[in-house]
């Protein structure tokens, strides 16, 4: 029987949806079904799926309202299938904190619920000031002075490792 996943997605500024569509080209690759949903646009049944996941961007230190909804309100269902969680966020562009044990905006959602997915890790973003509203800019500056980072205004650097996404993505493949 074939396996069918679902990939449910919360983005920003767009670096978690350009991470998803890197998903979907490995799992179309290795000839693994996959179906495409930002949050507020899934409206299957989980049971439809043989495994689910779902990655959410971070603002200020919070995942996606919507993310956190639908994990709490099907957290049930979800156990008892495959199922993987990536976050995005910059904190992961540092080397000691670019895992899910390591992460302290992962280790911080994973405490607040219950749910226990089959795997998970997190993804550096990205970094691009010309991209963001006055006043997210002057925040996330701020935050970037705080941790260390790039703070020029015309600052745009992209963190993820791809090849992390791809060995990620392959590894979901397999369950």
């Amino acid at each position: 029987m074939a396996t069918k996943t679902a990939l449910l997605y919360a983005t920003i500024d767009g670096q978690t949806l350009k991470i998803c569509n890197t998903i979907v080209t490995v799992f179309k690759e290795n000839n693994v079904a996959i179906d495409l949903f930002s949050i507020e646009e899934f409206n299957k049944k989980i049971t439809d799926y043989d495994k689910i996941i779902i990655g959410s961007s971070i603002r200020y230190g919070v995942h996606n309202e919507q993310i956190i909804a639908f994990i709490n309100a099907n957290k049930d269902q979800l156990d008892t299938i495959k199922t993987a969680f990536f976050s995005v966020n910059l904190v992961a562009r540092k080397p000691e904190k670019n895992e899910a044990n390591t992460n302290p905006y992962v280790i911080k959602f994973f405490k607040k619920n219950d749910w226990k997915p089959t795997m998970k890790t997190v993804f550096a973003g990205m970094l691009d000031y010309k991209k963001y509203k006055r006043f997210d800019r002057i925040m996330i500056q701020f935050i970037m002075w705080m941790t260390k980072g790039p703070t020029d205004k015309n600052t745009k650097i992209e963190y993820t490792n791809w090849e992390k996404v791809t060995a990620f993505a392959e590894q979901v493949c397999k369950l």
